[in-house]
């Protein structure tokens, strides 16, 4: 991130907030001409900083209220192992994130389901696709803090 001045920093604080502000709102903000933002906004993707650009949906309004954190430990600890979770993981499209972990943990995966059984649904499919040691979840009561906006 060094390689990115103020300017830039308040164009990505920008976007993460809104990314489909006009460039002349943007522009505005960071002190900038449309024609200018819009070139730092195509740099900044160039260099692989902006990824993509998203719509954020509302998980509960679209019948997806339930945020699960599964916690799995491998059944083996070698790269076909590996290959195949992260294989199945893909195909799952309720799964939001699946992480390798440090300590106790092997992988923590989260997913947005309807409802426990829509969970149980869930896990059947992850244990069919592939072999674990242990699995157990963990269902959020309630966000505290839910946010993509990385801090810059």
């Amino acid at each position: 991130m060094s390689n990115i001045d103020t300017i830039d920093r308040q164009i990505l604080q920008q976007l993460q907030r809104d990314a489909d502000q006009s460039l002349e709102s943007l522009g505005d903000v960071v002190g900038l001409s449309r024609n200018a933002c819009w070139r730092r906004i195509k740099a900044l993707e160039a260099s692989g900083m902006i990824r993509k650009r998203v719509a954020l949906l509302d998980a509960a309004a679209l019948g997806l209220g339930l945020s699960v954190c599964i916690q799995i430990h491998a059944a083996r600890h070698d790269a076909a192992w590996l290959r195949d979770f992260a294989r199945a993981v893909r195909t799952i499209p309720e799964i939001q994130g699946a992480y390798r972990m440090t300590g106790d943990l092997d992988y923590l995966i989260m997913a947005r389901v309807a409802d426990v059984a829509d969970y149980d649904r869930l896990y059947q499919q992850l244990i069919e696709k592939i072999d674990m040691s242990d699995v157990s979840a963990s269902f959020v009561m309630e966000e505290l803090k839910d946010t993509t906006e990385l801090p810059l």
